[in-house]
C-alpha cells in the first residue's frame, strides 16, 4: 500500500497585513490575520477521517518573528516554520501529501519534497485566481504570494536553500487564473509558466489535460486556492474575486486531472470561515468556556 500523509499546516504568517487589513475589515485585525488556522482547523474537521499517518505543522500563534526581513513579511518565523514541515515530511518520507492550510505558502514544502521524490514525473496545477509568482523585489511582501515563485525556483535564496527540489516552469500551470499584478505578470511571461483562464475552462478541461500530455508527467500535485472561486457564487477566501471558476467547473477540473494522472499531493488553501470566526468572537467571554 502507498502511504498518504495528511498534514495540518495552520499558516497565516505568510499572508501580507495589507491585504488582510483590506480584504477582512469586519474583524479586529489579529483576529483576521490568524484566521487561516481557524480554517485549517474546520478542513481538519469536516473532511471525511484520514486512515494514514497525519501530522501538524508547528504553527507559532503569538507575533514572534513578524517583521519585514529581506522583502518578504515575517520571513524570520515562515522560514522556521518552512523548515518544520520539510523536517515533518522527511521524518514520515510519503509517497503522497495532502495538505490543509493555512495560506498558499503551505503548499512550497509538500510539492518540493514531491519534486525531490519524482524528480521529472511531477506537473503542479495552481488552481487559483492569482499567479503567486511574486519574489522579494515585488511590492506586495506577503510570502502567499511569492509560494509558486519558490516552486519554481525564484526568490530568496534562504528559501530556496531550505528545498530540496523546485520545478521548472514548462512543467507548471495555473488554472483559473484572472486577477494578477503586473509584476507577477511579468514573472509568468518571463519565466514562462503556462496560464489557462476561467473561460478556457468553463466547459471543458481538455486544454489543461492536453497541456499536461505535452509535460509526459504521470504525476500531479494540485493546489487549490479556495477563493479561487467565483465570489458570485461563494465567498471561500480572503478576498472576493468575482467571475472565476464555479464550484462545479472546479470539481470537474479536479476531477479531470485525476482521471488523467496520478495525484500524488493536494494542497486546500487560503479558507477563511468567516461565520465560524463570528461566532468565535460571539461566544468570547461566555461563562465555562475557557
Amino acid at each position: 500500500m502507498t502511504s498518504t500523509l495528511r498534514l495540518i499546516w495552520p499558516q497565516w504568517q505568510g499572508a501580507g497585513t495589507s491585504s488582510v487589513r483590506e480584504l477582512a475589515p469586519e474583524f479586529p485585525f489579529d483576529v483576521a490575520r490568524r484566521g487561516y488556522a481557524v480554517g485549517s482547523a474546520v478542513l481538519a474537521a469536516v473532511l471525511p477521517a484520514h486512515d494514514g499517518p497525519t501530522a501538524a505543522v508547528p504553527v507559532a500563534m503569538d507575533d514572534t518573528g513578524l517583521a519585514l526581513r529581506d522583502g518578504i513579511e515575517a520571513k524570520d518565523v515562515v522560514v522556521t516554520q518552512l523548515g518544520e514541515a520539510l523536517a515533518v515530511i522527511r521524518e514520515h518520507d510519503p509517497e503522497r501529501i495532502v495538505t490543509l492550510g493555512g495560506e498558499c505558502a503551505v503548499s512550497v514544502a509538500p510539492f518540493a519534497s514531491l519534486a525531490a521524490r519524482y524528480g521529472d514525473d511531477l506537473a503542479i496545477v495552481w488552481i487559483d485566481s492569482h499567479p503567486d509568482l511574486g519574489t522579494p523585489a515585488s511590492d506586495y511582501p506577503g510570502f502567499h504570494a511569492m509560494a509558486l515563485g519558490a516552486l519554481t525556483g525564484h526568490g530568496d535564496r534562504e528559501v530556496l536553500g531550505l528545498l530540496p527540489a523546485t520545478v521548472p516552469a514548462a512543467r507548471v500551470a495555473v488554472a483559473g487564473l484572472h486577477a494578477w499584478n503586473e509584476q507577477e505578470h511579468g514573472n509568468l511571461d518571463a519565466w514562462g509558466v503556462h496560464d489557462f483562464a476561467p473561460a478556457d475552462l468553463r466547459t471543458t478541461s481538455q486544454p489543461l489535460l492536453d497541456w499536461l500530455a505535452g509535460t509526459g508527467c504521470s504525476k500531479v500535485a494540485l493546489h487549490f486556492d479556495v477563493g479561487t472561486i467565483d465570489s458570485n457564487e461563494i465567498v471561500l477566501g480572503l478576498g472576493a474575486e468575482a467571475d472565476g471558476l464555479t464550484g462545479a467547473q472546479a470539481r470537474r477540473v479536479v476531477a479531470d486531472l485525476s482521471a488523467a494522472a496520478d495525484v500524488v499531493g493536494l494542497t486546500i488553501a487560503e479558507f477563511i470561515p468567516r461565520q465560524v470566526m463570528h461566532l468565535r468572537q460571539l461566544l468570547a467571554g461566555f461563562p465555562l468556556l475557557g
